[in-house]
């Protein structure tokens, strides 16, 4: 059986094809890491366009084992 945890990381800037910035890697790497010497192991992402907004943001999930 899974727990699982879903966090939303918003981007810097709204992303253009595949133009995320260096920095927005960064942060999701950061995020993944952190989340795994937490003992939770990476499932999935989705990208979530806002098309009104300047940002976007990536919807990240993850699952540990109960």
């Amino acid at each position: 059986m899974w727990t699982y945890k879903s966090e939303v990381l918003e981007t810097s800037v709204k992303w253009f094809k595949d133009s995320a910035s260096a920095g927005d890697l960064d942060h999701l790497d950061d995020l993944i890491n952190s989340r795994a010497n937490e003992g939770w192991e990476f499932v999935t992402h989705s990208y979530m366009p806002n098309v009104i907004a300047t940002r976007s943001a990536i919807l990240v999930t993850f699952r540990k084992e109960k």
